[in-house]
């Protein structure tokens, strides 16, 4: 018979709950830390080439290689959102933009400059998506299906090409930019509906 008292017992159950999530967690640092270095670092030959496995909105994939599976939110842009939940209402050019980056780059095998993980508690790599040297993620902008992301651009990120290709959309009247003063911005969006 056990004659530990039960708060014990339960204290024990909760002490090895306790350590599996704080092994869990120091784990997906380490991996975390391998994405990055072997994006970043690009002497091992092809360590930056995945194959998109999905596109998940206009500016977050999936992708495969290395034996290991990745999702990478597109550096410098913000896209329109699409509806995560059935009743939830969708923004503008949210199915059009997640529709254009598929035809892009779904199952094409890409290459990935990495520039570090995003916040919890999505923990994406944030990067820059390259199929066969064109920039992916200038791409987006370039149709009006994503805005420039300002707030936070990871360091090392050239915004330059990026404002550029925003500018040109918005002049033409492309895409979301076609709304005119009906348009709403990623950012706002989410604010207001909740998303993300």
């Amino acid at each position: 018979m056990n004659t530990r008292p039960t708060f014990l017992m339960q204290r024990g159950r909760f002490d090895s709950k306790l350590r599996g999530y704080l092994v869990m967690k120091k784990s997906i640092k380490i991996i975390s830390i391998i994405i990055t270095c072997l994006l970043a670092f690009p002497a091992v030959l092809l360590a930056g080439q995945f194959k998109v496995t999905k596109v998940y909105d206009g500016d977050t994939i999936m992708a495969e290689g290395h034996d290991i599976v990745i999702y990478v939110m597109l550096a410098g842009i913000d896209a329109p959102e699409i509806a995560s939940r059935r009743h939830q209402l969708q923004q503008p050019y949210g199915q059009e933009a997640r529709q254009y980056l598929e035809s892009l780059i779904l199952n094409e095998i890409i290459d990935i400059k990495g520039y570090g993980i995003g916040a919890y508690p999505y923990n994406h790599l944030i990067g820059e998506v390259y199929l066969k040297d064109k920039n992916v993620n200038i791409e987006m902008l370039k149709k009006g299906l994503a805005e420039v992301w300002l707030e936070r651009p990871p360091s090392g990120l050239d915004i330059v090409p990026y404002l550029e290709a925003e500018r040109e959309a918005r002049e033409a009247g492309l895409g979301m930019w076609s709304l005119g003063s009906g348009y709403m911005s990623p950012r706002d969006w989410r604010k207001i509906y909740g998303q993300k």
